[in-house]
């Protein structure tokens, strides 16, 4: 084995802020990707005793005849493990199969058949990705787990709390995905790329001949990489799919008349202005979806916009802000630049998100992420 080159020129080695590891275990989660290969070497450079370990999501069974996943492939699998032959270090394959199904892809169906417009890799990411990675680092006593994402961790010393911050690279930061994180899962985890931009981790990448360096970024939901969620849906849950989502009826205006018929609620998504069907001298968007009538509602783009937004099932990473409204940007949704907001925690783990202006309104299953600053406070899910 050659021994790898733990850093380039231009590139910082430590998490920031830095970590001590005095040879302590982490579990590196890795995708075959060279992100979290790379997460993986400099984990190495920082005195870490490091094992990858790269989780089976799914079979092929699951996607239709002829298709392949760009991620979570067997391929990303033996790419996983070429970076670890090549580093030195063990390496596991974790079957979460059916912990993939039930917490990702069956909420994903539902989701859509109750009118909604979900985010899969939030779920992945928070049931999966770290809470089922972080009970096996428990299980076999590791004292972190380690992922590739694009976000920074501090600890606040007058709070004695830990921070989620966004990443130094605004343009990958994935912070937006990680808002349900706990102050137990931030004690325990580390982010090695937080504080590097991507050309630094393609250079590292490359300088370490890693079979990955030039790999192609995946841009598509993982078992769905056609992208027709419809289809996929009706081959998932065929029985719902017939009862529920894919029923058609009617499309209905803001003056509550009757324009056209719909194919099915479930292939429609809260903003959406191609493929509704119906001519109109000004362009009509889908504004909502009346479930309970099965009925598709459009207007035009002034009926998209909203002040206020509520959530559920929210969570805040740290501070106490249950007292009190208080002022915020928000991000909603993942390529958004954050806005202005005043957010009200209320009972139930449901907030009240009041945004400074007028914005296009989140559609219902999204997320809603706030922050102060570069701190994530934290965020919840888009109520219909």
């Amino acid at each position: 084995m050659t021994k790898p080159r733990h850093t380039s020129a231009d590139a910082p080695i430590r998490e920031n802020p830095p970590t001590s590891a005095s040879g302590e275990r982490v579990l590196s989660a890795m995708s075959g990707g060279v992100d979290s290969s790379v997460a993986t070497l400099l984990l190495l450079g920082q005195g870490f005793q490091v094992t990858g370990v790269t989780m089976k999501l799914f079979d092929n069974q699951l996607l239709p005849e002829g298709q392949e996943s760009t991620c979570c492939s067997l391929d990303d699998v033996e790419d996983a493990k070429a970076v670890c032959r090549r580093l030195g270090i063990p390496h596991f394959t974790l079957n979460f199969k059916e912990k993939f199904g039930a917490c990702v892809v069956d909420p994903f169906c539902e989701s859509y058949l109750n009118g909604e417009t979900p985010n899969p890799c939030i779920n992945c990411n928070r049931y999966l990705k770290l809470a089922g990675l972080q009970q096996r680092r428990r299980e076999l006593g590791a004292a972190y787990v380690a992922t590739g994402h694009y976000v920074q961790r501090a600890f606040d010393e007058q709070t004695g709390t830990w921070q989620l911050l966004r990443a130094a690279d605004a343009a990958k930061d994935q912070s937006y995905v990680l808002y349900h994180l706990t102050q137990d899962d931030l004690a325990h985890m580390l982010f090695p790329l937080g504080g590097l931009e991507k050309r630094q981790v393609r250079q590292l990448a490359a300088e370490n001949d890693f079979v990955n360096a030039e790999k192609a970024e995946s841009q598509d939901i993982c078992f769905i990489p056609d992208g027709d969620y419809s289809r996929f849906i009706q081959r998932h849950m065929p029985d719902a799919a017939r009862q529920r989502g894919f029923a058609p009826g009617p499309i209905v205006d803001e003056t509550g008349a009757a324009r056209g018929q719909h194919n099915g609620l479930a292939r429609y998504t809260v903003g959406q202005r191609k493929g509704i069907g119906i001519a109109n001298p000004v362009p009509l968007y889908v504004t909502g979806k009346d479930v309970a009538r099965n009925q598709l509602l459009v207007a035009p783009r002034h009926g998209l916009l909203a002040q206020e937004v509520r959530l559920r099932d929210v969570n805040v990473i740290s501070g106490d802000y249950r007292p009190r409204a208080f002022g915020a940007t928000v991000k909603l949704s993942y390529r958004q630049q954050p806005v202005a907001a005043v957010v009200q925690l209320l009972d139930n783990r449901e907030a009240l998100v009041c945004l400074e202006n007028p914005q296009v309104r989140p559609a219902p299953g999204q997320a809603v992420v706030a922050y102060n600053g570069d701190a994530v406070i934290g965020g919840g899910t888009v109520s219909a």
